[in-house]
């Protein structure tokens, strides 16, 4: 839920209200005043698209190929795909609005909640992952744990799944909404159908090669946005300036340590531990080591190396991105009139997830405000394709295959992930209009990642180094460190935890680890484990070093080695958080 006095945003406003061009004209609120040339750019794209959707269906004959591109795709490719399927609405819309609200904490997100996990997935986990041959994440979890944790795992996956699916396919919506001035419903169902025509058709391999594309687009919208009202402040120090002069508590906003406002917590080492810990630790490893979404694309490669290259080749863009995502919500919370008032009074017509959209109208001429336009519609589809192309595929063979129906035919199952893609687009529908009852998206995000992330991490982190670990205790620790979760979550809404920011997040996702990891201890040593044998490619000390690489892993060249490209990764964002720290 969102706080008690946020106002309705734009999109809320429609959604209360009727015909967007209603709305926004009896508000006087945001309409993009776009071109024809700006449509034709739009047209142009969605060309594309479904192109490679129509294209990619030509290599789809088995469910392998259907789910995971046949293992087949280069590691630049995965590694762009890896990226843009996490630059989608949340990362466009909901960075820009902690952006606008918090300032250079939000960078937070990126260099101590991303990068670091990201090195780690491709430096230690990937190789069990692809070496153990599983389609999925919750199947490795059934093959460590057995299917008590694996039907946990699977069922609270697939429920994430669609919640956010919900979110990229809202704000996709509201895009649609702004430019064409349809009602918010029916621009969701349209944008809807159209992620929809092009992962039924082609898959992952569509929704992959449209990622690649995506990304390029996303840059080519989001760097002129940026430079133009970089230029509009002055500069980057132009920036700083404008920010010590008009926000109150400046050097929050402008230095990203301690973050105060970002945790909620005003003691400065409460705050970096909060932020270390709860984003950069938990939450963090917790979506990126853990999460389908971003490991089915490095599953897609044709190589044990090619698997750990993707995270560590997308490390590189990622930690660049939020200079192109978080700086604009930091210069529409200055420029843009109804951003800035809400900021200074939290009051007006308007949200921080507008916080893009206004900039978009205020510093783009026409022709470049198409670009933008695009770019923020392939972020859009985007996530929801990546988010619709993992449920597919866990619902297919983990849910489907494991407990309703076992040995059928291969094309009986690839039957079954397209008709999943269709009912999980149609019930994204439906959960996009939860995503209008919070004011910042991001707020929804954490607290969904806090529930599902968190104790997952913690049971594959504890059962992938300690043999000991039990199926019990896998399905155990699921559960109740999910419900510590959700129960921080109910004190932090009735008001028994106070704090600001994204804070309760941070706390809820370190409870849920917490709890997790002593339950599974516990219930570990009071309940039998698996023999060792059965461990072999699950468990780090059961498996033999040859088989976590490929046999001419030491001939390849320097810039395919996963860890020498890891270790430059964190050079670089070790040097990105002292040099705007």
């Amino acid at each position: 839920m969102p706080p008690a006095a946020a106002p309705p945003g734009i999109v809320e406003s429609v959604l209360a209200g009727g015909p967007a061009h209603e709305v926004l004209a009896e508000g006087g609120g945001l309409r993009l005043d776009a071109s024809a040339v700006d449509y034709v750019l739009v047209a142009i794209y969605f060309v594309f698209v479904l192109g490679i959707g129509l294209l990619a269906r030509r290599r789809v004959s088995t469910s392998i190929d259907f789910f995971l591109s046949g293992r087949s795709l280069p590691a630049w490719v995965t590694g762009l795909a890896f990226i843009s399927a996490n630059l989608g609405a949340v990362e466009i819309m909901g960075m820009s609005a902690n952006g606008a609200q918090y300032g250079m904490p939000t960078m937070h997100y990126y260099w101590i909640g991303a990068i670091p996990a990201m090195l780690f997935l491709g430096v230690v986990m990937m190789p069990f992952y692809y070496g153990s041959k599983v389609r999925s994440v919750p199947e490795f979890m059934r093959r460590r744990f057995g299917t008590g944790a694996h039907l946990v795992n699977a069922l609270s996956f697939a429920i994430a799944q669609v919640l956010i699916a919900g979110v990229n396919l809202y704000l996709l919506g509201s895009i649609v909404n702004v430019l064409l001035g349809w009602p918010l419903w029916l621009s969701i169902i349209v944008a809807a159908a159209i992620v929809l025509s092009y992962i039924t058709l082609g898959g992952l391999s569509a929704a992959i090669y449209n990622e690649v594309l995506q990304f390029f687009v996303i840059v080519a919208a989001l760097l002129p946005l940026t430079l133009v009202g970089l230029h509009r402040v002055g500069g980057w120090s132009g920036l700083k300036h404008q920010i010590a002069t008009r926000v109150p508590d400046a050097a929050q906003q402008i230095h990203s340590w301690p973050g105060n406002q970002l945790s909620g917590f005003s003691n400065n080492i409460l705050s970096v531990v909060g932020i270390v810990f709860g984003l950069g630790f938990v939450l963090s490893f917790g979506y990126w080591t853990t999460n389908f979404v971003e490991v089915q694309r490095a599953l897609a490669t044709h190589s044990i190396s090619a698997a750990r290259r993707t995270p560590i080749i997308g490390s590189f863009p990622k930690m660049f991105i939020p200079l192109i995502v978080v700086i604009p919500g930091m210069v529409s919370a200055l420029i843009v009139p109804q951003i800035a008032e809400y900021k200074a009074t939290g009051k007006g017509d308007v949200t921080y997830n507008d916080a893009l959209l206004y900039l978009m109208k205020d510093v783009l001429p026409n022709g470049l405000l198409g670009v933008a336009l695009t770019g923020l519609l392939a972020a859009f589809m985007a996530g929801m394709a990546a988010n619709i192309s993992a449920f597919n595929t866990v619902f297919s063979f983990d849910l489907w295959q494991q407990y309703v129906k076992k040995d059928r035919p291969d094309g009986y199952y690839l039957n079954v992930g397209r008709w999943a893609t269709v009912g999980a687009t149609v019930v994204a529908v439906f959960t996009a209009f939860i995503a209008g009852n919070f004011s910042n998206i991001m707020d929804y995000l954490q607290t969904l990642f806090s529930f599902f992330n968190a104790p997952l991490f913690a049971t594959f982190i504890v059962g992938m180094f300690w043999k000991r670990m039990t199926a019990t205790a896998g399905w155990v620790g699921l559960v109740f460190g999910t419900l510590s979760a959700i129960f921080i979550f109910i004190l932090s809404e009735t008001g028994v935890i106070n704090l600001s920011g994204q804070g309760s997040s941070f706390l809820a996702a370190g409870v849920a680890f917490v709890v997790d990891v002593v339950l599974s201890v516990v219930v570990s040593l009071v309940t039998a484990p698996k023999p060792a044998a059965e461990l072999v490619g699950l468990v780090y000390s059961e498996t033999p070093k040859a088989t976590l690489s490929d046999p001419d892993a030491a001939s390849l060249p320097w810039y395919q080695r996963p860890v020498l490209l890891a270790g430059i990764a964190l050079v670089l964002v070790i040097v990105l958080n002292i040099v705007f720290g």
